[in-house]
C-alpha cells in the first residue's frame, strides 16, 4: 500500500520541479533579454547624448537623427549607435567632427545588392553581440565567432598603442595563452604592420606571405600557420590606438566583400572600445590619483602634477590640478590635497598670463623643458603679505606637466642682476689683491678674454700678454701707472679667440691702504666688438660713398656735356612748315644721373615738318649714347623715305641687335603736311599727344605700338589728324606728369587742366605750364614740344 501511494506522489514532485525549472528558465531569459534591451537602451542614450552635444537638438531629434542616418547608410539604429560613439575623439584628443554621418558612410554601401543586404544583417547581428561584451578580451571571442562564417577567420589579436610607441596584446581569440605571452609585447619597430596601419590610418592586407615575410616583421609565428592576415586601426579620433588582426590558415587575398565587412566590423568595435578605456581609467584613478598625492607630501619644495583640459577645439582651455605638495600653499594658498582637482587657472590666476601659459605649452607639446623668467609674487608668511621672487620650471611627464616653483633669496637675486648686467652689457668683473697676489675673475671674463676658466685668472701684470703684440704698450703702461701712483685706466685692447679677434676696454682702478699704497685692484673687462664692427663698416661705407659719388659726379658731367653736344635748345620759338614750335627740356632735380628723354623737330626735304619725342630708359652715359643712337637714326630713316610705322620698326630692331643699347625706349613720331594741314603719327608705348581746339582740350586715341626693344615682332599702327588753325598740340615725355603718388590717369588729367589754365598765344607760354605741373624736386626729365597753327590772317 505505501509503494502504491508513493509513486503517484514521487510523480508529481518530478513534475513539479521539471515545471519550476521552466519557469526558472523562463524567468532567466526574460531576465538577460531584459538585461540585453537595457544594455541596448544604455547605447543609444550615449550615442543621442552625443549627437544632442554636437548639434544642440533635442532628445527626440537626436533620435530621429540617428535613425535617419541609419535609413541612409542601409544600417540598424544600434550600428548607428555603435558607429557614432566609436567617432568621438579620445580624451585630450583633437575635437569631434560636426558630420559624424559623413564618417559612417564608408560601412555599408549605400547601393543595395543581395550581397549587401546580407553583410549588412550580419553587422547588424555584430552590432547586437557587442552590447553585453564588458572587457577587450570577450570583444576578441565576440568578433571571432561573427567573422569566422564570414571571411574564414581562424584568430583575433586586439592590440593597443603605448604611450612609448610600441604594442601591447590586450585582446585574443583563436589562440592559446602560450602564443599569446609570446605576442604580448611588441616593440616600436619598423616593419611591423600593426603599427604601420595605426600611423597611417588605413588597413594593411597580408596576403601574400612570400613577399609580405620580405616586407614585414610578421606577427603570429611561424609564417606556414597563417596564410594571410589583416590589420585593420580601429577609428577612435585622430590618431588610432587600438588595431584589431584578423587571421587566417586560407592563403589568398581577401575578397572585396569581405574587406568591406572587416573594415564595418571594426568601425563598430570603436565605441565599445571607448567605454573600455573609460572604465578602466575609472576603476584604476582613485587608488592611483592617492598614491600620487602620497609622493608629492613626501616630496621638499612647491610642486604640481598638471593634466592638460582642451576645449571643444582642441586647444589646451587649462589644467586640472592631479596632485600638489604642501609647500604650494606658499604660492597659490591651501594645502596640497585641497588643490588637487582644481583648475590651475582658477588656483593660480595670478600665474595664467603670458607667457608663462605659453611655456608651459611648448613644454608640453615639444617635451623641452622650460624655466620662466623669475617674477615677482606675492605671498602670505605667517599671516604677514610678503613679496617674493620665483621662478617656474616645467617638464613633460607622461601627458602631462611637472611644475615645480624655486624661491629666490635675496643674495640670490643680487646674483642674478649682477649675472644679468654682465650678460646685457657683454662685460665682466675682475679683483687682484696685490697683498696675496690672489686673483678673482667673473665667469665672463674668461669668456670675454678666450681663456678655459681651468687655467685661472693671471696676474695683473701679465695681462698685457693676453693682448695683440702691437696693443701691449698701451695696455702695459697703464697698469704700471696705476700700480705706481693709483691712477685708474680706460684702455681699448683686442685679444684673438677661437671665435676670432675681439675688441675689448679695461676700466680698473686700485685701493689704497692707510700709506696710500694699492693693495688691491678692482676693474672692469667690456666686450666692444660689435660697437668696433659697425663702427669700422660705417667707416667703410662712407668711404664707398664718397668714392661713388666722385664716381657719379663725374658721369654726371660728362653725361650733361654729351647730352648739350647732342641735343641743343633752341633758344626762341622756329617756325617749320608754318608751325610755330616752342620746346622745353627741365633735367631731373634728384638723383645724379642724366636721363635719356629727346626730341627732334625739323622740317623734311618736301616742306612737311618731322616731330619726335623719346624717352630711353633708365640714366646715365649708357642712356645718353642709346638717346642719340635712336635720335639721329630716326631722323635719317625718315628723310630717306621711310615710313612712320617702318622707321619705328627698324629702330626696335636696331634696340634689340645692338650690343651698345640701352634695355628699351618709348617715342613718339608725327609728320605734319602744310598743304592739307594732316598730322599723321605713330608711337612706341608713348603717352598719346594732347590736342587743345576751341578751348578744349583732349588726347588723341592712340594706334597701336608697345615698347621699342621690348618685342622681336612688334606692330605698329599710324594714325591721323587734320589740324585747324589755332590748334595747339604738345607732345612730351612721361616726367611731365608722373609722380610717385598719384596713377598716370591722373597725371594726364592734370595735364589737360592746366593747358587749359594757362594757355596763351604769346611765345614764351610753356613757362607757366611747366610750373603749374612741375611742384617739388623732379624726379625724371622732362621734354616738351609745344606746335600751334597760326590763325589765318583776316
Amino acid at each position: 500500500m505505501t509503494s502504491e501511494h508513493a509513486a503517484p506522489t514521487e510523480s508529481r514532485t518530478a513534475a513539479d520541479t521539471v515545471a519550476l525549472a521552466q519557469i526558472v528558465a523562463r524567468q532567466r531569459a526574460e531576465m538577460d533579454r531584459l538585461r540585453h534591451l537595457a544594455a541596448m537602451s544604455a547605447v543609444l542614450e550615449q550615442a543621442k547624448g552625443v549627437v544632442m552635444a554636437l548639434t544642440g537638438c533635442s532628445p527626440g531629434a537626436a533620435e530621429k537623427e540617428l535613425q535617419r542616418r541609419a535609413g541612409t547608410g542601409g544600417r540598424t539604429v544600434l550600428e548607428e549607435c555603435w558607429i557614432t560613439l566609436g567617432s568621438l575623439a579620445p580624451p585630450g584628443g583633437a575635437a569631434p567632427e560636426p558630420e559624424l554621418a559623413v564618417l559612417a558612410e564608408s560601412v555599408v554601401p549605400s547601393s543595395r545588392d543581395a550581397a549587401a543586404d546580407e553583410g549588412s544583417a550580419a553587422l547588424g547581428a555584430l552590432g547586437r553581440e557587442l552590447v553585453p561584451v564588458t572587457t577587450p578580451q570577450e570583444l576578441a571571442c565576440c568578433l571571432l565567432e561573427h567573422l569566422a562564417p564570414q571571411v574564414d577567420a581562424d584568430a583575433v589579436m586586439i592590440y593597443a598603442r603605448l604611450p612609448a610607441g610600441g604594442l601591447e596584446l590586450v585582446g585574443h581569440a583563436g589562440i592559446d595563452d602560450t602564443f599569446a605571452a609570446q605576442w604580448h609585447r611588441i616593440p616600436p619597430l619598423s616593419g611591423v604592420a600593426a603599427l604601420e596601419a595605426l600611423r597611417a590610418g588605413e588597413p594593411r592586407w597580408l596576403e601574400d606571405v612570400a613577399a609580405d615575410r620580405k616586407r614585414y616583421l610578421l606577427i603570429g609565428g611561424p609564417t606556414d600557420r597563417w596564410g594571410s592576415r589583416a590589420w585593420l586601426p580601429v577609428p577612435t579620433g585622430a590618431s588610432p590606438s587600438v588595431c584589431i588582426g584578423i587571421l587566417r590558415t586560407r592563403s589568398g587575398p581577401f575578397s572585396a566583400s569581405a574587406r568591406t565587412h572587416l573594415q564595418g566590423a571594426v568601425r563598430l568595435c570603436a565605441g565599445r572600445l571607448r567605454a573600455f578605456r573609460t572604465d578602466l581609467k575609472a576603476g584604476a584613478g582613485a587608488a592611483a590619483a592617492e598614491a600620487l598625492q602620497a609622493v608629492f607630501e613626501a616630496l621638499p619644495g612647491a610642486a604640481m602634477l598638471l593634466t592638460p583640459l582642451p576645449g571643444a577645439s582642441g586647444v589646451i582651455d587649462d589644467y586640472r590640478i592631479d596632485a600638489a605638495t604642501a609647500q604650494a600653499s606658499d604660492v597659490v594658498g591651501g594645502a596640497g590635497p585641497e588643490l588637487v582637482g582644481r583648475r590651475f587657472q582658477e588656483a593660480c590666476p595670478a600665474l595664467a598670463g603670458e607667457p608663462l601659459w605659453q611655456g608651459l605649452h611648448g613644454a608640453l607639446t615639444t617635451g623641452e623643458p622650460y624655466e620662466s623668467e623669475p617674477f615677482a609674487h606675492q605671498e602670505v608668511v605667517d599671516g604677514v603679505a610678503e613679496l617674493s621672487t620665483y621662478t617656474l620650471r616645467a617638464a613633460r611627464l607622461g601627458e602631462g606637466l611637472f611644475v615645480t616653483w624655486v624661491r629666490h633669496g635675496s643674495s640670490d637675486r643680487q646674483e642674478q642682476r649682477l649675472a644679468d648686467v654682465q650678460r646685457l652689457g657683454s662685460l665682466g668683473w675682475a679683483s687682484w689683491n696685490l697683498v696675496t697676489h690672489e686673483a678673482t675673475w667673473s665667469s665672463q671674463v674668461f669668456e670675454l678674454l678666450g681663456r678655459d676658466p681651468g687655467e685661472g685668472p693671471v696676474r695683473l701684470t701679465d695681462l698685457p700678454g693676453l693682448a695683440l703684440p702691437e696693443d701691449v704698450p698701451a695696455l702695459a703702461r697703464a697698469i704700471g701707472e696705476l700700480l705706481g701712483g693709483s691712477r685708474p685706466f680706460d684702455v681699448p685692447f683686442r685679444v684673438r679667440t677661437a671665435d676670432g679677434l675681439r675688441h675689448l676696454r679695461a676700466v680698473a682702478e686700485a685701493v689704497p691702504d692707510a700709506a696710500g699704497r694699492p693693495v688691491e685692484v678692482h676693474g672692469v673687462v667690456q666686450d666692444l666688438t660689435a660697437q668696433r664692427s659697425a663702427e669700422l663698416a660705417l667707416m667703410e661705407s662712407e668711404r664707398a660713398v664718397l668714392s661713388q659719388h666722385d664716381v657719379l659726379r663725374a658721369e654726371r658731367a660728362l653725361a650733361g656735356r654729351l647730352q648739350h653736344a647732342l641735343l641743343p635748345l633752341p633758344t626762341r620759338p622756329v617756325r617749320l612748315a608754318g608751325l610755330r614750335v616752342e620746346v622745353a627740356y627741365l633735367p631731373a632735380q634728384s638723383g645724379t644721373h642724366v636721363g635719356g628723354d629727346w626730341f627732334s623737330a625739323i622740317e623734311l626735304p618736301d616742306g612737311d615738318a618731322l616731330f619726335v619725342v623719346g624717352d630711353v630708359a633708365g640714366h646715365g652715359i649708357d642712356a645718353v649714347a642709346t638717346m642719340a643712337q635712336l635720335r639721329f637714326t630716326a631722323k635719317g630713316m625718315v628723310i630717306t623715305g621711310s615710313s612712320l610705322t617702318g622707321a619705328l620698326a627698324r629702330l626696335n630692331t636696331l634696340l634689340l641687335h645692338s650690343r651698345d643699347s640701352h634695355g628699351t625706349a618709348t617715342m613718339v613720331l608725327a609728320r605734319y603736311s602744310p598743304a592739307e594741314r594732316r598730322l599723321v603719327w605713330a608711337q612706341a608705348g608713348h603717352p598719346p599727344p594732347l590736342l587743345l581746339r576751341g578751348g578744349r582740350a583732349h588726347y588723341l586715341d592712340r594706334p597701336r605700338g608697345i615698347l621699342i626693344g621690348a618685342s622681336t615682332t612688334p606692330d605698329f599702327a599710324e594714325a591721323e589728324c587734320a589740324l585747324a588753325p589755332g590748334d595747339r598740340v604738345l607732345l612730351y615725355t612721361d616726367g611731365l606728369v608722373e609722380r610717385p603718388t598719384e596713377g598716370l590717369d591722373q597725371g594726364l588729367k592734370r595735364l589737360s587742366s592746366a593747358v587749359l589754365s594757362h594757355h596763351t598765344d604769346e611765345p614764351g607760354s610753356l613757362a607757366p605750364l611747366l610750373a603749374a605741373m612741375l611742384e617739388g624736386d623732379r624726379r625724371d626729365d622732362v621734354c616738351v614740344l609745344d606746335i600751334r597753327v597760326p590763325e589765318d590772317p583776316q
